[in-house]
This record gives C-alpha cells, structure tokens and sequence, in this order.
C-alpha cells in the first residue's frame, strides 16, 4: 500500500463490463462526474483522482439483487455480473477527517446507476494516515486496568427490565449485580435518559452502590451508562459520570454518528463503549451495506474502546461466521504499528451453553461475555448465573465437556437443566 493513498475493497453486480463500472466508481468517489467537466484537467486527474487497482470478475447471476430504475429505463436484462474491486484514494482528498472519509468509501456509491449491488467489504489505512485519527483510551488493557480483572474473561451483564425501572430501582439491581459477582454491567441502547430515571438521577444513584461495593471489596464494577443524545448532552453526561467516579459509558454509534462520537471521544477519558444497534440495516443484504471489517474502522478512528459483535448461536439473525470474523476484526491492528485492538462485546442470547462455541472461535479471553438472561433469569439467582458462566468458561479452557463438569458445579449443572430446555 502507498503511503499516500487508503484502499477500499467492494463486491458489485451489475449488467455492464465491471471495469467499466469500477472507473465510474472511482471518478464519482473523487474528482469525477459521469462525464469529464471543465477544469478537469489530465494534471488534476494524476493528483486526485482515484485508482481502479483490480478488479477479480466472480461468478455471474440470472436476476439482479436489487431494484436499480436506470437500468430498467436502459433495458438492460443481464447476466449480472459480480467482481471484487479494489481502489485507491488520495489521503489529500480527505484528510484527519472521519465523516468524509466514511462519504468517500461508501456514499453515493450505494446510488449508483450502474449497479445492482454493491457491497463495501474492507478498508486499509497507510500508518501515518491512520496515525491523524483517534485511538482508544482505555481498549483491552485499560478496561482490564479498571476493573481489575487481570485474566479471564471478562463476564457482564445488561440491565433489565430494559426500560421501566426508577433510578432508585435500577440501583438496587446494580447493587444485586455487584453482588453477584459481574465485572460489566450496561444499560439498553433504548434506555438513555428517560423520564422515570434521568441520567442527572440514575448515574449518582447507581454509582452511590458502585462505589460503596467498591470499598467493601476492592472491586470496582464497570457500569457503561448509555449517554446517547445530542453531543453537547453526551459532553455533560460523561463529565456527570466520571465526577461520580465512573469509569464507562455507552453510545449508540450509528444514531450519534461519526462526528458525534469523535467529539465524545476528545471530550472524556472514560472507556467508551460502543452499541452497533441497526448495523443489520448496513450488513443483511450481502449486496448492499458494508463488511463489519469496513465498519469496525471507521469507528475505530473515532476513538471507541468496545466493539459489540452480537453473540455465537444467539437470537439474532447474524450467522455464527460473521460474528467470528467481526471479534477477529476487533483482535486486528488497523495498522502496523499501532495497539489500537479494541473489546468486542458478545451478546445476545448468551448463557453459559453458548461459552464452549465462543472460546472455540476465538480462543482469547479478552472480551466482554453480556449475558442478560442467563444470568438474572437462573434459576439460583444472579449470582448463580455469573458462577455457571465462570464455571463454563473454565471448562472449555480446560477442554472439558460442560456435561462432565457440571457433576461438580451446581450451578452450570442447574443452567444447563434451565436454558438447556
């Protein structure tokens, strides 16, 4: 790779030949147009413009994938072709400046006339470019760091109800939690700063528990307080949350937006946990949308420090595969030279059933196993459901069956009777 140029890899179908469409692709990205402008000149074109670098025809398709008017007005009736294209861009196009590099690699092209489907699957970033952008303040180690949790992985939780509870309420859940033995504890995405338990309310109740669990024991738990709002509002919740002695807080990435969360990301030094809610809308259709590889980058150069991934045989619609890939992607450094690895975060649908799949897939500790559910719904209680996940967790890094070791754990043995069924 360049120093001076990013790359973005996409996966199009369309009727014409694909390097036709590759050059539209790299003319509307940059400096073009469907056609060439005064003032486009050859020598403006050799410094701006974008490099088709190759294109890999794939297989071809009897109907496209999705509705495209202009090539209905056009008559076009296929084959629709699909290939992998790969281009470059100048850094200069763009700059340190996160919201126009997300405009230049996807953008328009989504609109495109040209095509049926188009897929942005990866993105690479030359070191001193990636060097302009934001780095995690706290990623793996630093969240180890905070909540004293030097090995293992690291077992959380969501609040639940997720919606509904009192800010005195959501305290004395807290305060069970901690109890229980959780590391992690996180609001819903849809519970921000409602008013039966506002922020201004819910952080110095909940953080009044955190602290005092703290002193009786040493350990401090990690609460992510979703502070998703407009960015002024989030600027005064997380400086609300680290004055209460927090050392978290959450954010819906997509509804707050690139500039949103880099403006967060400056203002605060507490972790910042990133919620993907309504990535499926970018990532469903595997003609449309975006790679989690692409997407985990851009947040990336907005600073977050956790990266949810959803969770292996859980309840939403992802394949197990994806969710794999999407944890190595957070694993990966962006660039040579850099330890900018962030958390996932495995969720939904998790119980101590669902550890031997996930540590098969990634053999690491180093993640965030949120597991609602499993364990304020077991049937010994929220403690019982923090130990069933240890105790499973423990198993599969011994390479034991949770059956066999479930004769000595009462209470995996009581999980897998319950959540089993």
């Amino acid at each position: 790779m360049q120093a001076d140029r990013f790359e973005a890899t996409y996966l199009i179908e369309t009727p014409l030949p694909p390097a036709q469409v590759a050059e539209v692709m790299a003319g509307e990205q940059s400096c073009g147009t469907f056609t060439r402008v005064e003032g486009e000149t050859d020598e403006l074109r050799q410094r701006a413009r974008a490099t088709v670098e190759q294109i890999d025809e794939l297989e071809s398709v009897s109907a496209p994938s999705l509705p495209n008017a202009l090539l209905e007005r056009k008559g076009h009736t296929g084959p629709w072709r699909r290939a992998r294209v790969r281009i470059s861009f100048p850094v200069a196009n763009v700059g340190a400046n996160l919201p126009t590099l997300a405009a230049t690699v996807s953008g328009n092209l989504y609109d495109l006339g040209e095509a049926s489907g188009l897929r942005l699957e990866s993105l690479k970033l030359p070191a001193a470019y990636r060097a302009q952008f934001d780095m995690p303040q706290a990623g793996i180690a630093g969240t180890r760091k905070a909540t004293g949790v030097a090995s293992g992985a690291l077992v959380g939780t969501i609040i639940k109800p997720n919606v509904g509870f009192s800010a005195a309420q959501t305290a004395e859940l807290v305060a069970r939690l901690c109890a229980a033995g959780v590391d992690f504890i996180k609001d819903d995405e849809v519970c921000a700063d409602p008013a039966h338990a506002p922020l201004a309310q819910r952080v110095p109740t909940v953080m009044a528990v955190v602290r005092d669990h703290q002193q009786r024991t040493g350990k401090h738990v990690m609460v992510a307080f979703n502070i998703t709002d407009e960015t002024d509002a989030m600027k005064r919740h997380a400086d609300l949350v680290a004055r209460e002695g927090g050392s978290c807080v959450m954010a819906s990435l997509n509804w707050c937006g690139h500039s949103g969360m880099q403006t967060l990301r400056r203002h605060t030094g507490l972790a910042v946990h990133g919620h993907r809610n309504g990535y499926g809308a970018l990532s469903r259709h595997p003609l449309l949308g975006m790679s989690f590889q692409a997407y985990q980058t851009l947040w990336r150069l907005a600073g977050v420090d956790h990266m949810h991934v959803h969770g292996l045989q859980g309840k939403f619609s992802q394949p197990d595969e994806e969710v794999i890939e999407s944890a190595h992607d957070c694993y990966t450094p962006l660039t040579d030279g850099f330890d900018d690895r962030v958390m996932p975060a495995f969720s939904s649908g998790q119980w101590a059933g669902t550890v031997p799949a996930t540590w098969a897939a990634v053999k690491s500790d180093d993640l965030l196993f949120m597991s609602g559910g499993g364990i304020l719904a077991h049937p010994g209680g929220p403690a019982a459901g923090v130990a069933s996940i240890r105790q499973a967790w423990a198993a599969a890094r011994d390479g034991v069956a949770l059956a066999d070791r479930a004769r000595e754990a009462p209470e995996l043995a009581a999980a897998l009777a319950f959540f089993g069924k």
